[in-house]
């Protein structure tokens, strides 16, 4: 038998109410509760799936984990390899020789950094390969000092396939006239677009022999870059291979390398979340409201069931209950609605675009032509968890007056 309190708050919450005012306010209080959890929904939907996007972006060009040694110079890269290997949360690795340079073709000159790659080791720890727009990885050969461009890069300089372009380090030359800087003519082999502006524009990668060369590392190299398993786990990864490898040695992962731009995406999607809760506050104050004006017109129930024995906390839960349903309702509502939109949101911005004529992410402006969204479950707990707290607090006082209400003076006029 459920408690009488849950009934007449139930039946309260039902009933056909002679103030028409107060079910309009309680309609709306519940469609504000119901629009703004579903907004926080889709919002943080669409932010994870931009964080995603942009992450798998740059992952797909930077690796999950480097090693690189003092000076960013490894000679025993080979030995180095095989420890990293043996954590099993290491799939493989790939060496690589970097650096700054001078890129300059006609009246043409960029900065670049330049990016010494063994090709077929490369496409074992990114995913450059699969991002190339003209040539291959594989046009990289040893000792025929090919090039291949980010695609922002190779349109600044003015240069496509087959074409020379001069590349200048700081590492100079000695002679009688002073310190000269050192050229090497290289033919670019490729183009590749990441979609990420930073590597398409001052990228240029070759093979790693000639990088060698260029930079005189002899068999050395600049580190080792490492795929994982899972690359969510490698800040733990870092710190367990940091207590196996021994030496002088300096390992990061992908999140210390761009701490600072994941950083940026949180806090703006925490700042958000607060924003847009401030919608399912204002549908809370209607709570208040509803249930202020429900207890001014429910006064001479209130004076009966008092008389009849009811406390004062057994009509406080009545109408906490009242107010409690419409939040629960509103919360159930915009959970399905935010989930349904977020789940669908690929197939309702083409609608919205054909409908109103509007291109709203246009690929010649946005490297991400497309919206994209990833539904996390632990947002939404979150999100009706704060949404029904809110209903909840919002309650408290309404109800509290209601149970101070007093018989006799409910009744005086009755």
């Amino acid at each position: 038998m459920q408690p009488y309190e849950l009934w007449i708050g139930l039946r309260y919450t039902r009933a056909k109410r002679r103030n028409h005012f107060i079910s309009f306010i309680s309609g709306v209080s519940m469609a504000g509760i119901a629009l703004g959890v579903m907004a926080l929904v889709v919002v943080l939907s669409v932010m994870n799936g931009f964080q995603e996007e942009l992450r798998n972006r740059i992952l797909g060009v930077a690796s999950h984990m480097e090693i690189t040694g003092p000076n960013e110079r490894l000679t025993d890269w080979p030995g180095l390899a095989v420890q990293a290997l043996k954590h099993p949360e290491v799939k493989d690795y790939a060496p690589y020789v970097s650096g700054q340079g001078l890129l300059s073709a006609s009246e043409n000159t960029k900065g670049a950094l330049i990016r010494g790659i063994l090709p077929a080791r490369e496409a074992r720890v990114t995913d450059l390969a699969m991002h190339m727009k003209a040539g291959s990885l594989d046009n990289l050969k040893p000792g025929e000092f090919g090039l291949v461009l980010g695609q922002e890069l190779a349109r600044g300089l003015g240069l496509g396939m087959g074409d020379k372009v001069t590349v200048i380090v700081p590492q100079g030359v000695v002679t009688p006239a002073g310190m000269l800087p050192r050229l090497k003519q290289f033919t670019v082999v490729g183009v590749f677009a990441a979609g990420m502006f930073e590597y398409d524009s001052g990228l240029a990668l070759m093979h790693l022999d000639d990088a060698r060369k260029l930079y005189r590392l002899g068999d050395a190299v600049s580190g080792l870059r490492l795929k994982l398993a899972d690359m969510e786990r490698a800040p733990w990864v870092t710190r367990a291979m940091a207590k196996t490898i021994h030496g002088n040695y300096y390992i990061s992962d992908w999140t210390m390398s761009h701490e600072n731009f994941f950083r940026a995406v949180q806090i703006e999607k925490r700042m958000m979340f607060v924003i847009l809760l401030l919608i399912v506050a204002v549908a809370a104050f209607n709570i208040i409201s509803t249930l202020v004006m429900a207890v001014t017109d429910k006064q001479p129930d209130i004076a009966i069931l008092r008389t009849l024995g009811a406390s004062p906390t057994s009509i406080m839960k009545i109408f906490m209950v009242q107010g409690s349903l419409i939040g629960v309702i509103g919360t159930a509502l915009g959970v399905a609605l935010g989930v349904l939109m977020a789940l669908n949101v690929e197939t309702v911005v083409p609608f919205i675009e054909r409908l109103f004529h509007v291109d709203l992410f246009p690929a010649d402006v946005y490297y991400i032509s497309k919206l994209p969204s990833k539904l996390v479950w632990s947002d939404v707990t979150t999100i009706a968890g704060v949404a029904l707290a809110l209903a909840f607090l919002a309650t408290l006082y309404p109800s509290w007056r209601a149970s101070r209400v007093q018989p006799a003076e409910a009744l005086r006029y009755e």
